[in-house]
């Protein structure tokens, strides 16, 4: 169906993002738009601002297919009616193969988590992510521009200058921070301390989420801190090569997700099945909840999540048992 298109929505702890592509007769994708914005601590409300955004498009196709990934893809998988929820790994690895099929290694770096995917002759073999510290994501050079009072907007451009990166520690922010004030005392140039915060963040990544990894080309690298020059030079001069970033490297999640309803709906409408669990652009306008209370119908007492609209239970999660999941779409008194 020409005219159709898939929809693909990637939650994290700092940015939504959202794409939306359509399929060609030759299985060729072609993206319509694509939406990245910072969630601001309400992934339901920043949803719903990126499909009023997408709505014009939206009416003039068929919608076959959603799928969500990230931190928050259960909740809103849940509301949207997505037709497949699954984890960034996933997400990020097959957006990865669609733009090279011969990528071996996947660096995705976002607000305030980390990961990398090792892949071999187009399939996953191994992966990674951060599990304690954010010095090696994005938040660390947040935190530091706003130190130096640069825009972060501006951060890669200035390490660009450097001739001499100062070694600065990134094991940790908090050392890193102090280590920084402490070369600004010394009267080092704001471009090489910059720089010397880039190393630092790809040191810290490396020797975390990395840590025992064959890191083989091509390399590519995705997420928001993608967009940061210095980064990329940075990891350049650790490998020794160059590293590839993706033309739609800040919503490579959101494509990867798009690309598995438009697997998981080609595999259901071999069956007989073209519809989509989709829930529709009346999303936008309706005022959404988010409740959570201890199911009293048993001994194990389950918390049970439940999203509403009005007095309409639209999704519900959190029950051993599974009936508060099959209770969705009814009506609560």
């Amino acid at each position: 169906m020409t005219n159709g298109v898939y929809l693909g929505v990637d939650v994290g702890s700092v940015s939504t993002n959202l794409v939306l592509v359509k399929e060609h007769k030759e299985g060729r994708i072609e993206l319509l738009e694509k939406i990245y914005m910072r969630s601001e601590g309400n992934p339901i409300k920043s949803v719903q601002y990126g499909l009023s955004r997408l709505g014009e498009l939206i009416d003039k196709h068929l919608v076959l297919g959603v799928g969500v990934t990230g931190s928050g893809r259960k909740l809103i998988g849940s509301l949207l009616g997505a037709d497949i929820i699954k984890n960034e790994i996933t997400a990020h690895g097959i957006a990865a193969l669609y733009e090279d099929e011969k990528v071996q290694t996947v660096i995705e770096i976002g607000g305030q988590d980390s990961k990398m995917i090792l892949m071999r002759q187009g399939t996953v073999i191994d992966f990674a992510m951060n599990t304690v510290c954010a010095a090696g994501t994005g938040s660390f050079l947040d935190q530091q521009a706003a130190r130096l009072n640069i825009p972060i907007t501006d951060f890669g451009a200035i390490a660009l200058k450097s001739k001499y990166p100062v070694r600065i520690a990134g094991r940790c922010s908090v050392f890193a921070e102090s280590d920084m004030i402490h070369k600004q005392q010394m009267g080092y140039p704001l471009e090489d301390i910059v720089a010397g915060l880039c190393s630092a963040l790809v040191r810290n990544y490396l020797s975390n989420v990395g840590k025992g990894k064959e890191i083989l080309p091509p390399v590519l690298f995705q997420g928001g801190v993608a967009a940061n020059a210095g980064i990329k030079r940075a990891f350049e001069q650790e490998f020794g090569f160059s590293v590839k970033i993706p033309q739609n490297f800040e919503v490579m999640g959101a494509l990867g997700a798009a690309l598995l309803a438009r697997e998981a709906k080609t595999q259901t409408s071999s069956m007989g099945s073209e519809t989509s669990n989709f829930r529709g652009l009346k999303l936008c306008a309706q005022e959404i909840k988010v409740e959570s209370f201890e199911c009293p119908d048993c001994p194990n007492h389950c918390e049970v999540v439940a999203v509403l609209t009005g007095k309409e239970r639209i999704a519900g999660w959190g029950d051993r048992c599974g009936k508060w999941q099959h209770r969705s779409n009814q009506a609560i008194g």
